[in-house]
């Protein structure tokens, strides 16, 4: 099986990075849900928003990276004449 493009583990740290950024935020705005005054209720509504963009963002992401691996995964199967999913998977492990 081929390794990954360099631009792809690029591409796979960010995405990791995106998650553990959201995470985190999710896990703040949790944990400061108990401050109410007028500067945090605004502070946390902006987070909100931008978290819902970073979480739209990430499913973005993680789609075009998987449409990408589909295409890369078909292009395979039709250079190395792939009928059956024996075939494929004998491929991946073994060359």
């Amino acid at each position: 099986m081929e390794t990954p493009e360099p631009s792809s583990m690029t591409q796979q740290r960010l995405i990791g990075d995106l998650r553990l950024v959201i995470e985190n935020a999710e896990e703040l705005l949790k944990n400061t849900d108990h401050y109410t005054g007028v500067v945090y209720q605004n502070a946390r509504a902006k987070l909100a928003v931008a978290l819902t963009a970073a979480n739209e963002e990430l499913a973005r992401f993680e789609e075009e990276q998987l449409n990408r691996m589909m295409e890369a995964t078909h292009a395979a199967n039709e250079l190395h004449h792939d009928r059956t999913g024996e075939e494929r998977i004998l491929r991946a492990f073994y060359h």
